[in-house]
């Protein structure tokens, strides 16, 4: 059975499912002889003024690298040694921002689809209007086709993609669903055509999909949508 990752509103889950390979205890030992890592600490003991930066820019290459094994081995492979590695830093480094391996992958899979508010657009351009956004979207956000990927592979990974699109298309369903308490059923159907064409065109590459232009993904696609938003029977 696939282990699942608790969303990022989830506390921390005890040492027990911290990490794979007694990363836990290995880590936490090296955290408690480094006096706090080159990219964080200044001479001297100093405040360092370039620390939210490297903080920042260390916790992207964190996320960045989360993704990537995340994709290539599962959730249940990756470790934090493997991640650490690909990030080249110190694996002290990724529990003391991310406190284990759950955590790390709740962050990696922080996905904000942005989607648009379709409250003052033209009812009958709805459809349109909500698949070329998510077009322009996947074309711009590797994170998303990161988060795809491990969703291919994992059910964690599956189970967050799922989620994150069914909750983030709701608010776009409230401005234009005539059945409000279809909403739920609604998104799922939305997400199963965007999720379905990112699949085709942005992970297994499908030639046909990956040919066809903007206009033509949005011809073929939209009325689907448009169902899906505002048709008040199936």
């Amino acid at each position: 059975m696939a282990e699942h990752a608790p969303s990022a509103a989830d506390p921390a889950p005890a040492a027990s499912g911290a990490a794979t390979d007694d990363e836990a205890s290995t880590v936490s030992a090296t955290s408690a002889v480094m006096p706090r890592t080159t990219a964080d600490a200044a001479p001297g003991g100093a405040a360092d003024p370039a620390r939210p930066r490297r903080s920042a820019a260390t916790r992207a290459a964190i996320l960045a690298a989360a993704r990537d094994r995340f994709a290539a081995d599962g959730y249940e492979r990756a470790t934090i040694r493997s991640i650490a590695r690909d990030a080249d830093i110190d694996p002290s480094m990724v529990m003391r921002y991310y406190g284990n391996k759950a955590g790390l992958f709740a962050a990696a899979s922080e996905i904000e689809v942005h989607a648009p508010d379709l409250s003052h657009v033209p009812r009958d351009e709805a459809g349109a209007r909500l698949v070329r956004h998510f077009l322009e979207r996947w074309e711009r956000d590797e994170t998303l086709t990161g988060m795809m990927r491990v969703g291919v592979t994992n059910e964690a990974g599956a189970q967050r993609m799922r989620g994150v699109f069914a909750e983030q298309i709701k608010p776009v369903l409230a401005a234009v669903c005539p059945v409000p308490e279809e909403a739920p059923t609604r998104a799922a159907l939305i997400a199963s055509q965007i999720l379905g064409m990112a699949l085709c065109r942005y992970v297994l590459h499908i030639p046909p999909a990956v040919d066809l232009g903007h206009d033509e993904v949005v011809a073929w696609l939209a009325p689907t949508i448009q169902r899906y938003l505002t048709a008040e029977h199936p």
